[in-house]
């Protein structure tokens, strides 16, 4: 995990192991939230098309999600740690920049103006996931600490215990760079909602 030349959150680059998991290939999107929404008596998401992420959610909204979801599927649905997201972006590759080498990527002028874009508009990584470093930031379970890599476990790390923001990654489409790195870590309190906050579960 990490960047040496990245941010000093980044560091230092650690190896750590995951236990195995499963992690859906795709953001969570506005019409998997509006059977949520309906069967939870939840709020109506009044942004973008059904096929792009679910944004304008908190980590609680997103946690009540999984709680949702395992009551449907009859298994356990949960966030990803900040480990995981990270393997999982990476795609089998070690010490790539970006899921997809470590090029930046150019877009066609006009693209991410008024929102996030459907899902899977471009090629999966090596795992055959979608998005990894872009459209929206994704809620990962952890609290956020700028200094947790000096003191992460090797295995399975969660996280610290306690914290005042919730930890979140890839990158999004507001920003002036659309993409983040795999290694890029970012946070914000758990009941802020942005445009460009949304997530994906895991298992």
């Amino acid at each position: 995990m990490g960047q040496e030349d990245g941010r000093d959150d980044e560091r230092p680059v650690h190896r750590v192991t995951v236990a195995p998991f499963l992690l859906c290939r795709f953001q969570v999107t506005n019409a998997h939230w509006e059977a949520f929404r309906k069967a939870a008596g939840r709020e109506k998401l009044e942004f973008g098309h059904e096929t792009a992420p679910a944004a304008l959610v908190n980590w609680f909204d997103a946690m009540a999600y999984c709680h949702w979801l395992s009551a449907e599927w009859g298994r356990h649905v949960r966030l990803p740690t900040e480990a995981e997201w990270e393997f999982a972006a990476r795609g089998g590759v070690e010490g790539k920049i970006y899921p997809w080498g470590d090029e930046a990527r150019v877009y066609a002028a006009g693209r991410w103006q008024q929102g996030p874009e459907p899902v899977a508009a471009f090629e999966a990584n090596g795992y055959g996931l979608f998005d990894m470093c872009e459209n929206v930031h994704e809620w990962c379970s952890d609290w956020y600490d700028a200094g947790y890599y000096a003191v992460s476990p090797g295995e399975n790390p969660q996280g610290p215990a306690h914290g005042v923001r919730r930890a979140s990654r890839g990158g999004a489409w507001r920003h002036h760079v659309k993409y983040s790195r795999c290694a890029a870590r970012s946070s914000i309190p758990p009941e802020f909602r942005y445009a460009d906050y949304g997530f994906r579960v895991a298992g």
